[in-house]
């Protein structure tokens, strides 16, 4: 059974290691960097198979009109168990009807944020990081 918290005190090695093994692109090296992006973040839901975390959400709100997905990833031996779903249902619970929730897409995911609810947009634009 798949339990979930909503506990913004998480160890970022757990957080990392949600990273490495669901394929999404973060530096899960860098336990630091890891550490000061769940700091940062307004919202953190994850997700646990006994004590081990699977899955993380990751936002960042004003809790009023927009709150940006910045993270969404599943451990590759729990995706396809709807935990992503889930894991999105739950930051939407927290931010209110309000606010819209919106995400940049990693490549791969592209097909499968419409099928969660999202609606596809060619506005969004983007200065990429240095580091």
């Amino acid at each position: 059974m798949i339990t979930y918290s909503v506990d913004k005190l998480q160890e970022a090695k757990y957080v990392a290691d949600v990273f490495k093994n669901s394929g999404i692109k973060r530096p899960y090296e860098d336990i630091e960097r890891i550490k000061r992006m769940i700091d940062n973040s307004d919202i953190l839901v994850t997700a646990w198979k006994d004590d081990k975390m699977v899955g993380v959400a990751r936002a960042i709100t004003d809790f009023s009109y927009c709150c940006y997905l910045s993270d969404l990833a599943v451990d590759r031996e729990y995706q396809k168990h709807g935990i992503g779903k889930e894991l999105i249902k739950m930051v939407q619970t927290e931010i209110g009807e309000e606010c819209s929730l919106v995400l940049l897409s990693a490549p791969g995911a592209v097909e499968y944020y419409p099928r969660m609810g999202f609606d596809s947009t060619d506005k969004a634009f983007v200065i990429k990081r240095q580091k």
